[in-house]
């Protein structure tokens, strides 16, 4: 007799935390709050603008994993929301690990989305989604940064599936929508890919007077060893930058946001 045993299938983690800031009279307090599975929300104390710090517990994704991230910002109020720490995603060999970044900022409201680095992982699969709505009036910066392993640690990334969508719709309409792709041929493509380099960003300022601050990020864009450039479109600024390591790009990124958010410190977790 043959005993059949069932393979249960691996145990994936869920992740789902929103938060909503109201403005009440001087003062901006708390509208709503929601956390359940691998996602949770920290309210730092500050004595600038509020922070919104995301956390996944489960220390990293892989495939199968579903992360969802939201804040909602009542009219004009200014946040900063960030990371606890770089995201991490691994080796998949069950398909995309999913994440969802829903970024909402009512009328004259302003948002900074600044997360940590994602780290990638040999053979990770990642598809992410990132959707900022603004109201009239309202602006915001959205920045991410992409790590191909750990230098530190001898890692090198030869196998990658990474899906990477950002939108930003003012009333409805849209003004910037940026789907990137990454997998492994792009690693090997020489100057049309990414020439080598294991780390790079995209930064991007969202405001009727964007083109005002072009001449300020690109004086400042002198990182040794770290290739970026800058431009300026109806209502936004673009920074693109990418470098041999993961240090010197937060570096660069780290200037580039002291200009942006006119000399506003970064988020506490940020450790520059």
């Amino acid at each position: 007799m043959t005993a059949h045993i069932a393979i249960q299938p691996m145990q994936r983690s869920r992740g789902e935390a929103a938060v909503a800031l109201l403005q009440r009279g001087d003062r901006v307090g708390l509208a709503g709050l929601r956390q359940q599975g691998s996602a949770k929300v920290i309210l730092p104390h500050v004595d600038a603008a509020p922070e919104i710090v995301f956390l996944n517990t489960s220390g990293g994704l892989t495939g199968g994993d579903r992360l969802s991230y939201a804040v909602t910002l009542g009219p004009g109020v200014t946040a900063t929301a960030t990371t606890q720490t770089a995201e991490r995603a691994y080796r998949s060999n069950s398909g995309m690990a999913r994440v969802t970044v829903d970024l909402t900022v009512e009328s004259n409201g302003w948002l900074d989305w600044l997360p940590q680095e994602t780290i990638l992982f040999d053979a990770a699969q990642l598809d992410r989604r990132t959707t900022l709505r603004l109201g009239a009036g309202a602006g915001g910066i959205l920045l991410e940064t992409v790590v191909l392993g750990r230098a530190a640690m001898g890692e090198t990334v030869t196998r990658v599936a990474l899906r990477d969508w950002r939108e930003v719709y003012r009333d409805g309409v849209p003004v910037m929508v940026e789907p990137l792709g990454l997998n492994d041929a792009a690693l090997s493509s020489g100057v049309a890919g990414l020439a080598g380099m294991r780390a790079f960003a995209s930064l991007a300022l969202i405001a009727p007077d964007a083109s005002d601050l072009l001449e300020p990020v690109r004086r400042c864009l002198d990182e040794a060893g770290v290739h970026s450039a800058a431009s300026a479109l109806s209502g936004r600024i673009m920074v693109r930058a990418m470098a041999p390591d993961a240090w010197p790009l937060r570096r660069q990124m780290a200037r580039c946001l002291a200009v942006l958010r006119k000399g506003r410190p970064l988020p506490r977790v940020w450790q520059i």
